[in-house]
């Protein structure tokens, strides 16, 4: 028996080029494309204005394989995590984030992560694979339906700051970002939308080449490569001076922000000369902000997170030396839905 082709991995020129070799006008495949990627169709049967006899054909040779929401856990603070499952089981999972102005979808775009860095609860699951684009979208669509349900509001922001490296699943993450800002997809705007990388130098430079039009957050957790090294392991391939370099050249091929993302651990990376290292390189990147982020407890690390004196004292300095600092509150910290804490614990 012939397997059936996943619908969605086909661009709109391959669904008319297949469609026509069953005798199908253009017009069809457009009509079939908007249903997928600008009404989310997850069933033939509701694309109700193509004919039964084509909805029939299309199910005799095609597929969509949808994700569904496994389990969904609602924090104190109102944060929402669910745990999707794929068509093969697998689970990987999302976070809508209510503020009283915006909705902030946290997504994944792998299942697990194969870069171990050792104050993240992903970093110790294996890498199974890598979502598809019509995954990453997937995500998307149900945690906007959710923020419309817990906050009468559409999503405002996209990170993807879930489960696994962006930059390892390159053009899976670049698909599912034209479906989601396309016209002919759910038409978000691009600056709405951050890439966050553990530091992949090399695909930094790719971004720029493809000119991209999303914003890009680094995390760095700190600023000198012995210090690094210790944390995450993929700064011995990517070191600081690289990523600096790399960060550098997106700037001048791309209009998308940059930030730094910066967990503070007791002890590791909060001090005053850490705060001064971080001044230096901020000083490299035109207009860059620090995201200083509150470290989350998981439980197969031995880190503690910063003091409030100790971290006032951080943020301080950076804001003294004109280094624009946000500090990001951890949110669903008590359904283990915040930063680090991904880990399939269902």
């Amino acid at each position: 028996m012939q397997k059936k082709t996943d619908i969605r991995t086909l661009s709109k020129e391959q669904l008319i080029e297949q469609l026509a070799q069953s005798g199908e006008k253009p017009f069809r495949a457009k009509q079939i494309y908007e249903w997928l990627w600008q009404k989310s169709a997850v069933d033939f049967d509701e694309m109700t204005n193509l004919s039964k006899e084509l909805r029939e054909k299309l199910k005799e040779h095609f597929v969509i394989l949808p994700i569904t929401a496994y389990k969904v856990q609602h924090s104190s603070d109102g944060t929402v995590k669910s745990a999707f499952q794929l068509h093969d089981k697998h689970l990987v999972e999302g976070v809508m984030i209510p503020t009283e102005d915006r909705a902030t979808a946290c997504v994944s775009s792998q299942v697990g992560c194969s870069l171990t860095c050792s104050f993240c609860a992903t970093g110790f699951l294996k890498r199974e694979r890598n979502l598809t684009a019509a995954e990453i979208y997937d995500q998307v669509v149900l945690l906007n339906k959710q923020a419309n349900e817990s906050t009468g509001k559409n999503l405002s922001n996209i990170v993807f700051m879930g489960m696994g490296e962006p930059l390892l699943n390159y053009n899976n993450v670049l698909s599912a970002i034209e479906k989601i800002t396309s016209e002919e997809g759910l038409n978000m705007s691009a600056k709405r939308i951050t890439v966050s990388t553990a530091g992949i130098a090399k695909m930094i430079k790719k971004l720029a080449d493809d000119k991209v039009k999303f914003n890009l957050a680094l995390s760095l957790h700190a600023p000198d490569d012995a210090k690094r090294n210790t944390i995450m392991p993929i700064n011995e391939q990517n070191n600081i001076e690289a990523l600096i370099e790399a960060l550098q050249y997106f700037q001048e091929h791309c209009k998308g922000e940059i930030t730094f993302e910066y967990i503070l651990l007791n002890g590791v990376n909060d001090s005053l000369e850490d705060a001064k290292n971080l001044v230096a390189l901020c000083k490299r990147i035109e207009d860059i902000k620090v995201n200083v982020i509150e470290y989350n407890k998981i439980e197969n690390a031995d880190f503690h997170k910063s003091n409030i004196a100790t971290r006032e004292a951080f943020i301080a300095y950076l804001e003294k030396n004109r280094v624009v600092a946000n500090v990001r509150r951890s949110r669903g910290k008590d359904i283990d839905a915040a930063c680090g804490q991904l880990a399939n614990k269902n």
